[in-house]
């Protein structure tokens, strides 16, 4: 298993900041490449599942890529909240935390993958580390500025 660990300070209440991050089906206006939706029973609390699908948007549809499934597995708002990754692909929980900072929040995402392919895999994860660590890292500056003007 991998670990990604990756923070961002928003200039947002921890409340508008939740509501921003957890608005599941709206993460593709931050997060890169990616669009998400509800599969099946609450998004806001244990057992409701998403599915998020990265890659190439194709016209007037969902991404041409990769497709993550999701089980939200720990609910508590507005504080953590995290999924178990349940795809080929990408598997392992990912958690997002948003934390009371001065006059704003800090929102930490973190990613435990349990990587694919085998020793494929693991000796493929130093060549794209670095890729998604920049995908997370300038996702989480568009997320910053999305929790800011954040409206519901």
């Amino acid at each position: 298993m991998r670990e990604l660990v990756e923070t961002v300070h928003v200039d947002a209440p921890p409340r508008q900041v939740w509501a921003a991050l957890t608005d599941w089906t709206r993460q593709g206006e931050w997060m890169l490449l990616t669009d998400v939706e509800v599969t099946g029973g609450d998004p806001e609390a244990v057992g409701g599942r998403l599915a998020a699908r990265t890659g190439l948007p194709r016209p007037g549809g969902r991404h041409l890529g990769v497709l993550d499934t999701m089980v939200i597995t720990q609910w508590d708002p507005p504080r953590r909240a995290v999924v178990q990754h349940t795809g080929r692909i990408v598997r392992g929980p990912g958690t997002f935390e948003v934390v009371p900072r001065f006059a704003g929040s800090t929102v930490t995402w973190t990613e435990q993958l349990w990587l694919p392919f085998g020793v494929v895999g693991r000796l493929g994860w130093p060549l794209a580390k670095p890729a998604v660590v920049l995908g997370v890292r300038l996702s989480l500056r568009r997320f910053a500025d999305f929790a800011m003007r954040y409206g519901g």
